[in-house]
């Protein structure tokens, strides 16, 4: 496993680190949930990844549980607030910060969370508010650094350009070769501010996994079958886009990669990726997302494998 520095913070994170929406303690048995994370740290990642919505708070709960037992500075610990835990518990409001952090604490059995992350921007809130508040949950001890996921490019500048306050650090796009938006305009005006990408669905929920093939039904077992986790699959599950994954396979294995592994290198090419961010409900598919860390990858092979999925759109 390989490290890159996360923006312009001392945090040091895996390139490969592990997530937990719509897996643990949710869609994931509790023991296979619990081999994965064993199995994470086996294989070097440290940076833990989850939010107070996942599960409403389930996930957190299972995550606090299981990293009880482990040295608190054996690994980066990730949360997010902003979408409802309740009829009234939404945002990023002074309130909600006080409150849906101190909630995630108790969750995750700590006393400090490495990074917090605005999950959305919270059009109801003044940005001075929320900074204000992340600010001085930084100065509190119980925050290190903070971050944000999806955020517009004119609310990133207008954060980066507030004084007074703490500076994000991260950002939490959704990037994989099947959705580049972030490249445009998120990726460059981070890179400029010493803000750093965890990428999330890198492999766009298993479809760059060369798991669902053209013409046929999601294997039973896999996400696009299960009621908890496959809400979001149809937008994926296109003919067109899983002709271009399957073609895909022999330039992956041009590479020495698996399918898999070639999406996940393709993503850390990316100078301002300091982590990409895999679910696994089974411990071996950790162990094959992780050889992706450190991959050597001819560009022209990239360029190839970005041509094949333009043509596909």
């Amino acid at each position: 496993m390989r490290y890159r520095r996360l923006g312009s913070s001392d945090l040091s994170v895996s390139e490969i680190s592990l997530g937990s929406w719509l897996t643990y303690g949710v869609g994931v048995d509790r023991g296979q949930a619990v081999a994965c994370v064993d199995q994470a740290f086996e294989l070097g990642i440290n940076l833990i990844d989850t939010a107070n919505i996942y599960g409403r708070g389930a996930a957190e709960t299972f995550l606090g549980a299981v990293l009880s037992g482990r040295p608190r500075d054996s690994y980066v610990l990730a949360t997010k607030l902003f979408f409802p835990m309740t009829d009234t518990d939404r945002g990023l409001s002074r309130a909600q910060v006080e409150k849906q952090l101190e909630a995630s604490l108790r969750r995750l059995r700590t006393d400090h969370i490495d990074l917090y992350q605005c999950h959305r921007y919270d059009e109801e809130t003044p940005l001075e508010e929320t900074l204000a508040a992340l600010s001085r949950a930084v100065a509190s001890g119980k925050v290190r650094y903070l971050g944000f996921s999806e955020w517009p490019a004119d609310r990133i500048r207008a954060a980066v350009e507030m004084a007074g306050v703490e500076k994000f650090v991260s950002s939490q796009p959704q990037y994989s070769l099947l959705w580049r938006e972030p490249e445009r305009e998120i990726i460059p005006l981070c890179a400029a501010n010493g803000i750093g990408q965890i990428v999330w669905s890198p492999l766009a929920q298993g479809v760059l996994t060369g798991k669902y093939r053209p013409g046929a039904p999601p294997p039973e077992g896999t996400r696009a079958t299960s009621e908890e986790m496959g809400g979001w699959m149809h937008l994926l599950l296109q003919e067109p886009v899983l002709q271009a994954v399957e073609r895909l396979r022999p330039v992956a294995a041009e590479a020495g990669l698996s399918l898999a592994q070639f999406a996940l290198a393709w993503v850390l090419r990316e100078p301002n990726v300091a982590s990409a961010i895999v679910g696994a409900s089974r411990p071996e598919q950790l162990a094959d997302n992780v050889a992706a860390s450190g991959a050597e990858v001819d560009p022209a092979l990239f360029a190839q494998a970005e041509a094949i999925v333009a043509a596909a759109r």
